[in-house]
C-alpha cells in the first residue's frame, strides 16, 4: 500500500511539474502555473516523506520552520527591483542543498565502513561539482545585480586559460574520486575548488550578461539535482531536475539568441565594460533636446498609436502603476497603447512582464519584440520609459559597438520619441545611446514616476 501510495505521490507531482511549466509560457496563466508546481512540491515532499522508513520528523519540522523563516521574507518583502537577485540567492540556496545531500552521502556512507560504487559516486560527484560550482556563480551573480560587486567584467590577461586549466583540475579530481572512493581528500578538495570555479566563472562576465547567466545556472542546479536523484535513487528529483536543467538551459539560448551572442561569448566576451562612445566618437558635440511635461502631454493626448517601451528605469522607480494610468487616460482620448516588451529587458526573463501584469495592464496589450517592430513606422509617440540598450540603434549601425546585431525594439522609426530617464548614463552594456541624440527624441528628465504623474495631471488639463 505505502509503495502505491508512493508512486502515486510521484506521479501526480511529476504531471503538475509539467503542467505548471507548460502555464508559465503565457503571462495570463503564470500565477496557474506557479500553483500548480507548488501543489506538485507538496505531493513531491509528501511521497519522499513516506519512501522512508525511518523518518525523524524533528529534523523534518525543524527544516520547515527554517524555510518559513528564509522564504517568506524573500517572497513578501523583497521589491520587484531585487527579484533578480532573490532569484539568484535562491538558486544558491537549492544548488546548496543538492551539494550537502551528496556530502551527506557520502559522509554516512564512508564512516558506515562502506565504499561506494564507482557509478553511485560518479552521482556524487556530478552532483557536488554542479552544486558548488553553482553556489559559487550565483552569489557573485547576486553580487553584481545588487551591486555588491561591480558589474564591470573583472579580467586579467590569460583569465580564460587560467580558468580551464582550473577546470580540468576539477574533472581531474572528479574521476579520482571515482575511480577510488575511499580517497575523502579528493572529494572534499574537489568541493573547494568547484566553489571557487564558480566565483571565478561569473567574475568577468558584465552586467549586462547576468540574465543568461542566472538562467545557465538555474540550468546547472537542477542538473545537480538531477544527480542527487540518481544517486539516491529518487525519480522525483531525477525527474523535477531535467525539467529544470533543461527548461534553464532552453531559456539560456533564447536568450542569447534574443542578444544576437553565442553562450561562449556570454561566457568568455567579457561584455559590459567601460562606457563606450557612439559609433567610436565622442558624443561631446551632439546634443540631446529635453522637453517640458505640458509639451509632451499634448503629444501624448492626441496621438493615434503610442507604443510604451519599458525598461529596468520603470523598475527602479515603481512607476508601473502610473504607467497603467496614463495607458488609459490615452485611451479614453481615443488613442491606442501597445506595451513594446524585449526579450532582455530588465534583469531577468520576463521582468516587466510581471511588473506590468502586478498594475493590472491587460495581457493583451503585451507584444513581444517581433509581434510588435512592424507597428513603430505608424506609431505617434514611442514612449521611452527607463530602456536603454534594447533600444539603442547602435546594434544596427555601429559594427565595433559591443551590442551589434543584438535584435532591439525599433524606437527610432516612430514619428516622435519621448524618453523618461534620470540623466544621461550609459545602460547596462555601458554604451551611449544613439537614440538619444536623434532630431526625433526628446528627453523627459526625472524619476520616471514623477514624470508619469506630471503627464498624467498635464492630459487631464488638455
Amino acid at each position: 500500500m505505502r509503495d502505491t501510495l508512493i508512486s502515486g505521490s510521484y506521479l501526480l507531482a511529476s504531471v503538475l511539474f509539467i503542467l505548471g511549466l507548460r502555464s508559465l509560457t503565457r503571462p495570463d496563466n503564470a500565477r496557474r502555473g506557479m500553483q500548480q508546481a507548488a501543489v506538485g512540491m507538496l505531493f513531491a515532499v509528501v511521497g519522499t516523506l513516506l519512501n522512508h522508513t525511518i523518518v525523524d520528523y524533528r529534523w523534518i519540522a525543524a527544516g520547515l520552520v527554517l524555510g518559513i523563516i528564509i522564504g517568506y521574507p524573500m517572497g513578501m518583502w523583497v521589491p520587484m527591483t531585487a527579484m533578480p537577485q532573490r532569484i539568484a540567492l535562491s538558486l544558491t540556496l537549492s544548488a546548496l542543498a543538492a551539494a550537502l545531500v551528496g556530502v551527506a552521502e557520502f559522509y554516512t556512507e564512508i564512516t558506515a565502513g562502506g565504499v561506494p560504487t564507482h557509478v553511485k559516486m560518479a552521482a556524487l560527484g556530478f552532483e557536488v561539482m554542479l552544486g558548488m560550482i553553482t553556489v559559487g556563480g550565483t552569489i557573485v551573480a547576486a553580487g553584481k545585480l545588487q551591486e555588491w560587486i561591480t558589474s564591470k567584467p573583472v579580467t586579467y590577461k590569460g583569465q580564460n586559460f587560467v580558468n580551464a586549466i582550473f577546470f580540468l583540475g576539477i574533472v581531474g579530481l572528479l574521476v579520482y574520486t571515482i575511480i577510488d572512493p575511499t580517497q575523502q581528500w579528493a572529494f572534499y578538495a574537489m568541493i573547494g575548488a568547484s566553489f571557487l570555479f564558480g566565483i571565478l566563472l561569473v567574475i568577468p562576465i558584465g552586467g549586462a550578461d547576468m540574465p543568461v547567466v542566472v538562467a545557465l545556472l538555474n540550468s546547472y542546479s537542477g542538473l545537480a539535482s538531477c544527480a542527487t536523484g540518481f544517486a539516491l535513487g529518487n525519480v522525483i528529483l531525477i525527474i523535477s531536475g531535467s525539467l529544470d536543467g533543461a527548461s534553464g538551459f532552453i531559456l539560456s539560448v533564447l536568450m542569447s539568441k534574443a542578444m544576437n551572442r553565442s553562450f561562449t561569448n556570454v561566457l568568455f566576451g567579457a561584455f559590459g565594460g567601460e562606457t563606450t562612445a557612439i559609433s567610436g566618437k565622442s558624443s561631446a558635440g551632439l546634443t540631446v533636446r529635453s522637453i517640458s511635461a505640458e509639451d509632451a502631454a499634448i503629444q501624448l493626448a492626441y496621438a493615434q498609436l503610442v507604443i510604451v517601451i519599458p525598461g529596468y528605469g520603470m523598475a527602479v522607480a515603481q512607476a508601473q502603476h502610473a504607467v497603467r494610468e496614463l495607458s488609459e487616460m490615452i485611451e479614453k482620448r481615443g488613442g491606442e497603447v501597445k506595451f513594446a516588451v524585449h526579450p532582455v529587458a530588465g534583469r531577468m526573463p520576463g521582468h516587466m512582464n510581471v511588473l506590468l501584469a502586478e498594475a493590472n495592464v491587460p495581457y493583451d496589450k503585451l507584444y513581444d519584440m517581433d509581434e510588435v517592430n512592424g507597428d513603430f513606422d505608424r506609431a505617434d509617440v514611442a514612449l521611452v520609459i527607463g530602456a536603454n540598450d534594447v533600444v539603442n540603434p547602435a546594434a544596427r549601425n555601429d559594427k565595433s559597438s559591443p551590442i551589434y546585431g543584438m535584435p532591439i525594439l525599433n524606437a527610432d522609426h516612430a514619428k516622435t520619441v519621448i524618453v523618461l530617464k534620470r540623466g544621461m548614463s550609459a545602460g547596462f552594456a555601458g554604451i551611449e545611446n544613439e537614440l538619444f541624440y536623434d532630431k526625433r527624441t526628446s528627453m523627459l528628465f526625472g524619476d520616471a514616476k514623477s514624470s508619469l504623474t506630471a503627464l498624467i495631471g498635464e492630459i487631464k488639463n488638455v
